[in-house]
């Protein structure tokens, strides 16, 4: 046999053997008990997703037959509060008014509820199991239902309380999900309610006293106020885009500069790149509020804003910074920052504390995570410089 014969025969069989290393190897990863777990694993992450959504019909009729390969029955309806059917997977559909009566029993009392066979007449030897979707926060959602063939046995019971254990918690998730958005809606209509009436009351003055001196810059001014508020209280979502936040903050700038004349500087230094970033709605604009408002406007020589925007990798990081009066970080230690204004006084002393930081901090944490928060550097009389990081991409966040 020739040596090449010889590497040829040696090569074949080191590939046989590697096949079959692979072979029992991948025979013992794959055992039937773990092919078992990952098929339910798979199938309820399945029925995780239209139950994220909360209990709509739609959802139900999307989770039922995933719910269903859980549970193993026959056939499986989910119930809504008022006990109104709002899926049935499977066979057995006419059992469907027998399902609603057992959920109104199960929900009304909290537990499970069986139908038997010879409740049923026709349908003899064969069982309906309602258990009720008890949520903590919120107490009974539904009820969910199975038909399962004789009587059921304590495993299947089981498997039929902890497939609507799963359901449950789903959906309490579902609601938590609302209750933030809410809690967002919310925070925004705070934020639109201390879009201060001073500054409103300010900028309307401003605006009369052109009408007879400068009849076109009124008009301009009457314009820029119009579309600032127009941005302000529109009811799209909770996020917008950097672009759009910025523009709307160059609107109120115009009125204040029409206020104060030469007294407020500003200065922009915004990278193209970052202007397509989403954030949360008005989450700059309290930020320059405050520069005004709090930094120059108190101080007797005015001063300069600077906002600026710069691309930081997978993040952009956005900063305010005034030359005004500044704060004694106390009040920022001291959880103050949305306290309501305490007048006047030496720099920093009694000046109105800061409005909106607190709920803006709050709203970049609940959308990004605890990593992006506000960041505030002051000292009395050393202005103050607000500073936030927001990732350039967040997955399910859009404006």
């Amino acid at each position: 046999m020739t040596a090449a014969v010889v590497g040829v025969v040696v090569a074949v069989g080191l590939v046989a053997g590697a096949l079959l290393l692979w072979v029992r190897t991948r025979r013992m990863v794959t055992t039937p008990a773990e092919r078992a777990v990952h098929t339910a694993l798979h199938t309820a992450s399945l029925a995780a997703v239209p139950l994220r959504r909360g209990l709509t019909e739609e959802a139900a009729r999307e989770a039922a037959p995933h719910l269903r390969a859980l549970t193993g029955a026959a056939a499986l309806g989910i119930a809504d509060v008022d006990g109104t059917v709002l899926a049935w997977d499977g066979p057995h559909a006419d059992l469907a008014g027998d399902f609603t009566a057992a959920a109104e029993r199960a929900m009304a009392g909290e537990r499970a509820v069986l139908v038997t066979g010879s409740e049923n007449g026709e349908h003899a030897g064969r069982t309906v199991v309602a258990q009720p979707l008890l949520i903590e926060s919120t107490g009974v959602a539904g009820a969910l239902g199975v038909v399962i063939g004789g009587s059921p046995g304590p495993g299947q019971l089981g498997a039929v309380a902890e497939v609507a254990r799963y359901a449950c918690g789903q959906l309490e998730l579902a609601e938590l999900d609302a209750s933030r958005a809410r809690l967002d809606r919310a925070e925004v209509r705070a934020l639109r309610a201390q879009i201060s009436p001073h500054f409103i009351y300010n900028a309307l003055n401003t605006i009369a006293s052109f009408v007879r001196t400068d009849p076109d810059r009124a008009r301009e001014l009457v314009l820029e106020f119009a579309d600032f508020t127009r941005y302000s209280f529109r009811a799209a979502g909770e996020f917008t885009v950097l672009a759009d936040e910025l523009r709307n903050i160059e609107r109120y700038l115009v009125l204040e500069q029409a206020r104060f004349g030469e007294a407020l500087q500003v200065r922009l230094q915004i990278a193209p790149e970052v202007l397509g970033v989403t954030l949360p709605f008005l989450a700059l604009q309290p930020l320059v509020e405050n520069a005004v408002r709090h930094g120059l406007a108190s101080s007797q020589g005015g001063g300069t804003v600077v906002i600026v925007a710069t691309d930081a990798g997978t993040d952009c990081v956005i900063s305010v910074e005034d030359d005004g009066v500044g704060m004694d970080p106390e009040l920022l230690r001291s959880g103050a920052l949305d306290a309501v204004e305490t007048g006047a006084g030496p720099a920093g002393s009694g000046q109105a504390v800061h409005i909106g930081l607190a709920n803006v901090d709050d709203r970049l944490r609940s959308a990004f995570g605890n990593d992006y928060g506000l960041v505030v550097e002051t000292a009395l009389g050393a202005g103050t410089k607000v500073s936030l990081r927001v990732p350039k991409f967040r997955a399910g966040i859009k404006a």
